[in-house]
Parts: C-alpha cells; structure tokens; sequence
C-alpha cells in the first residue's frame, strides 16, 4: 500500500471516530433535553394536582362550615320548639297539681 491510502484511510476512520462522537455527544443532549421536558411535565402536573386538592379541600372546608351552621340552626330551631311545649305541659302540669290539692 502506498503511504496516500493510508494516510487516507487514517484520515477516514478519524473522521467517522469524529462523526461518531458528535452522533453520540448530540444524542445524549437530546436525551438529556428529553428527561428535562419530562420532569418539568411531572412537577407541573404534581403542582396542577396540589394546586386542585388545595381548592377541592377549601371547598370542602367550607360546605362542612355551611353544613354546621344550618345544623345549628335547625338544632336551635328544635331547641326552643321543645322549650315552648315544656314550658306550656309545664302550666298544665302546676294547674294540674294545684287542682288536686284544692279538691283533694
């Protein structure tokens, strides 16, 4: 072989070791890149979800707290219905009582 092949044959294979590199140093930026977007589409996705959650559980928050409060009404409502019927079995009780001892 004359020296020119072989200086060209070096010269090849040093070219395809250099195409090779790049190739390989460009896939993994690429794939680097790649694993980047993903995780920034995880962690928007999981600040999405608790962002959600936090509302889902204001809204919760405040139902139980309407909810309470239309409890208490109405246990209070009850409260002073029972109360006005004790007080007049009460008046009807004494009167009761009363008539006994007088005609007892």
């Amino acid at each position: 072989m004359s020296l020119d092949v072989i200086k060209t044959i070096s010269e090849t294979e040093a070219n395809a070791r250099r195409i090779k590199a790049e190739a390989s140093a460009e896939a993994k930026r690429r794939i680097d890149e790649a694993e980047n977007r993903g995780k920034a589409a995880v962690e928007a996705a999981i600040e999405k979800a608790q962002s959600e959650l936090r509302e889902l559980n204001r809204k919760a928050d405040e139902k139980a707290r309407e909810d309470a409060l239309e409890l208490a009404a109405k246990t209070e409502n009850k409260k002073a219905a029972m109360q006005v019927r004790a007080e007049s079995k009460l008046d009807k009780a004494a009167l009761l009582i009363v008539e006994r001892i007088v005609n007892g």
